[in-house]
């Protein structure tokens, strides 16, 4: 990756519009990603499976994530970035297109699993192009506005596929993400360079030997663990608002809007933070989810509280992505980059997962539905502990670095 001048930018100068492009790309991937929670009564209806079957349709698009990123990093290597970015664009589209069509469950998961094999390796590829724009201080805000797309698509597409699929009925919202695929490939094709200082390929075992320093694999871990509370709670959260709190079907869309216009502001916050200090960014991002999860489940009977935890749980999730991506980063910069970016975007993604699935543990078996908040603090608690265990070991190196040779047993 290209190293920033010594001279820092105004802050004032504008961000390169190609960062604008992916932006636009990552609001339409997004979109697939988050518009299901908003239609799982819907679907579940209409497909007649349950309420936690249809919530592993979650589960399903997130392990497609998390299988599809390395192996499309890994078979996308050779190939230029903004290739890369367009042919995954295409099969975004038609992932989209075949949700549209399915005629049973099955149909369904299979096409939402097609789709979010794009997902994992155009966030990690992306991040790579976005932090190659920009000066090195920079980097975290960088990726922050990559990640704005992902934001917008919570706080506009999910409610506005949740109020379309009320509306129309759940198919019409995929449609509407065909055609939101479809702009954002022209966008891309435009905008987003052909990236600079692409170099050749690096060999695939200095790639493997990049993912296997334990800093990575710590930082992966901590990344699945403090994101996968998020999910544990949001999936679910339509069914939480209309049976817990007593909220109509018809306010499930404007309290999600609420939810993305947090994820904005979290968005922008943590790569502020992330840009000045990184590591209490980390630590205090993953304490505040933490907290907001555990505080919510004293707000599930109250519509008012519920709406405000719901728009701070936004803002709590999405100031820990930038400090997340950003240590993932800089623990793998040189060989290997791409990889780690993606196997990255692959444990939230994980997280993910295991959240919608873990929700739907407690919902189908005990303690039951209003029990998923507090469950979902333990998890993302862990993620904590990692990340707390990540700084340690850092700290420790750095402190053994700064000793004289002859003081540091195995150092001559």
């Amino acid at each position: 990756m290209p190293t920033a001048a010594p001279t820092a930018p105004s802050r004032r100068e504008r961000m390169p519009i190609a960062l604008y492009a992916l932006t636009a790309g990552s609001f339409g991937i997004g979109c697939a990603e988050f518009v299901i929670m908003g239609l799982l009564l819907q679907v579940a209806a209409d497909l007649q499976v349950s309420i936690a079957a249809a919530g592993l349709l979650v589960s399903g698009y997130a392990l497609g994530v998390f299988v599809g990123a390395p192996l499309l990093t890994l078979a996308t290597r050779r190939m230029p970035r903004k290739a890369v970015l367009l042919s995954l664009m295409v099969i975004y589209t038609v992932g989209n297109a075949a949700c549209a069509l399915a005629p049973d469950y099955a149909s369904l998961m299979a096409a939402r699993v097609l789709t979010s094999l794009t997902h994992g390796t155009f966030f990690g590829v992306g991040a790579v192009v976005a932090t190659g724009l920009v000066p090195a201080e920079r980097r975290a805000s960088a990726i922050s506005i990559m990640f704005a797309g992902l934001t917008l698509a919570t706080l506009l597409g999910m409610p506005a596929g949740a109020w379309l699929g009320l509306q129309l009925g759940w198919r019409a919202t995929f449609w509407a993400m065909v055609a939101v695929g479809l702009v954002s490939l022209l966008v891309i094709a435009l905008w987003v360079p052909r990236s600079r200082g692409e170099s050749a390929t690096v060999p695939l075992r200095e790639e493997l030997a990049t993912m296997a320093r334990p800093q990575v694999l710590i930082g992966l871990a901590m990344t699945m663990l403090g994101f996968a509370g998020v999910f544990t709670v949001i999936t679910y959260i339509q069914p939480m608002l209309t049976r817990l709190t007593g909220m109509p079907e018809a306010a499930v869309s404007p309290v999600l809007l609420v939810f993305g216009g947090g994820m904005v502001v979290g968005n922008l916050l943590g790569g502020r933070w992330a840009d000045r200090r990184p590591t209490p960014a980390l630590l205090g991002s993953l304490l505040a989810l933490a907290l907001v999860l555990g505080a919510m489940s004293f707000a599930l009977r109250s519509p008012t509280a519920m709406t405000v935890f719901v728009g701070l749980l936004g803002v709590a999730a999405f100031a820990t992505v930038s400090p997340l991506q950003l240590r993932v980063l800089r623990f793998a910069e040189g060989a290997g980059q791409n990889l780690a970016s993606s196997f990255n975007i692959a444990a939230f993604n994980l997280g993910n997962a295991t959240g919608a699935w873990l929700g739907g543990a407690v919902i189908e078996h005990g303690p039951g539905l209003a029990s998923v908040t507090w469950v979902a603090a333990l998890v993302t608690l862990a993620g904590l502990a990692m990340a707390g265990w990540s700084v340690r070991l850092e700290s420790t190196a750095r402190s053994r670095a700064a000793l004289p040779a002859d003081c540091v047993p195995g150092r001559a």
